[in-house]
């Protein structure tokens, strides 16, 4: 079963130490040779991004930063996963190495589709066009 990780970040902006992206790049690669990672990635800060909306019909695009947000997203993880224990698990691994300088938070959640082989947004949207 595959997971998506979300990274969250408090204080958008801060970059990681060189120590600590050397110690993530042994996890990453770690993870990778196991199987359990299957990507991974960090994000651009808001202020570089857009958000785009559908509201009632009407389309939206509104560029960055995002002040209203109180964390961002700072990265992300596909996880290859037994359960959502394990999940959970493998991101700990990651949330362990930044020690007590970091205020982070991880939502894992379970995509759809992967483990059974197709992809059921792909499916809705064959069905909508059919």
């Amino acid at each position: 079963m595959r997971f998506l990780s979300m990274i969250r970040l408090q204080e958008a902006g801060r970059m990681p130490s060189e120590q600590l992206m050397a110690d993530m790049g042994r996890l990453i690669e770690q993870m990778t040779r196991e199987g359990s990672l299957v990507d991974t990635a960090g994000l651009r800060p808001s202020a570089e991004g857009v958000r785009v909306r559908l509201r009632q019909g009407q389309l939206s695009a509104v560029d960055g930063p995002f002040t209203e947000s109180k964390e961002v997203i700072g990265g992300y993880a596909i996880l290859e996963a037994t359960s959502m224990a394990h999940a959970v698990e493998l991101t700990k691994r990651f949330l362990a190495l930044h020690g007590t300088e970091w205020d982070l938070e991880c939502e894992v959640r379970q995509m759809e589709g992967h483990d059974s082989g197709h992809c059921r947004a792909a499916e809705a949207m064959a069905a909508g066009a059919a």
